[in-house]
């Protein structure tokens, strides 16, 4: 697998994830990806993006209800 961004190899490990929404911050130090070797540059595999978005929208209901 290539980088999209710079055509280096891929290799599978972990990369921190950060996202500011609704009045909040949240950070994962690591979470699994597929890192470039040569620029640093994280891609999340679909199953992994949909757990992240599972995750988001339960703080956004939990936000809401406060």
């Amino acid at each position: 697998m290539q980088c999209m961004h710079c055509r280096g190899e891929m290799k599978r490990s972990h990369a921190p994830f950060r996202v500011d929404r609704n009045g909040y911050h949240v950070h994962w130090d690591a979470l699994p990806a597929w890192v470039c070797e040569q620029c640093g540059e994280p891609y999340f595999e679909s199953d992994d993006v949909a757990h992240i978005q599972r995750a988001l929208a339960a703080l956004d209901r939990e936000t809401e209800a406060a």
